[in-house]
């Protein structure tokens, strides 16, 4: 029971980042960040019971599966900011650089549905022994942490970090995981 646990708390780390980025925009409020996570919750749980259904139907090891999906999307956290960053340099500086509300509930969307996927993830490794405890570990982490570098965003401290490290960090965080599902 101690390592599902862990597991929800290490892979739920890029929520952290997340949330620093979320903070570190004007525009983006701590009452858009507890809707994300509310969401995000809901998705953990729906996330949780799908992968209960579908763990029988997998012909193979699911460990695989989950492995490369989260070396995958740890990549693609990398890649896709910094292909976003070149894009946003070649752009003229009379465009609007702002962040809108759409931007927001796009990262939202994408955090919850990564945090689902994570949750599917841990459940498929622990089967059978997965418990209801997975979904909330992930859910309550996700919310912490980026609660918690939201906090710090807004402080003068942290608005020094490149945005880049953080992307970075993510990313890697998700591709340790995904390697730990394939070696352990």
């Amino acid at each position: 029971m101690f390592m599902p646990v862990l597991s929800g708390l290490i892979v739920s780390v890029d929520a952290f980042f997340i949330g620093l980025s979320l903070g570190l925009q004007k525009r983006c409020k701590f009452l858009y960040l507890a809707m994300i996570n509310a969401f995000l919750f809901g998705l953990c749980i729906i996330g949780f019971f799908i992968a209960g259904r579908i763990y029988e139907l997998i012909p193979f090891e699911p460990d695989y599966v989950v492995g490369f999906a989260f070396i995958a999307l740890g990549l693609w956290t990398i890649l896709h900011y910094f292909i976003s960053a070149h894009i946003k340099c070649r752009k003229s500086n009379t465009e609007e650089t702002a962040t809108s509300l759409k931007a927001i509930v796009i990262v939202g969307i994408v955090m919850s549905v990564e945090a689902m996927l994570i949750t599917m993830g841990i459940t498929f490794i622990f089967q059978p022994d997965s418990t209801l405890l997975i979904p909330f570990t992930v859910a309550l982490a996700h919310f912490g942490y980026s609660a918690l570098s939201f906090y710090l965003a807004r402080t003068k401290h942290v608005k020094r970090i490149p945005v880049a490290i953080s992307h970075v960090i993510s990313g890697l965080a998700l591709i340790v995981y995904g390697l730990m599902a394939l070696i352990i």
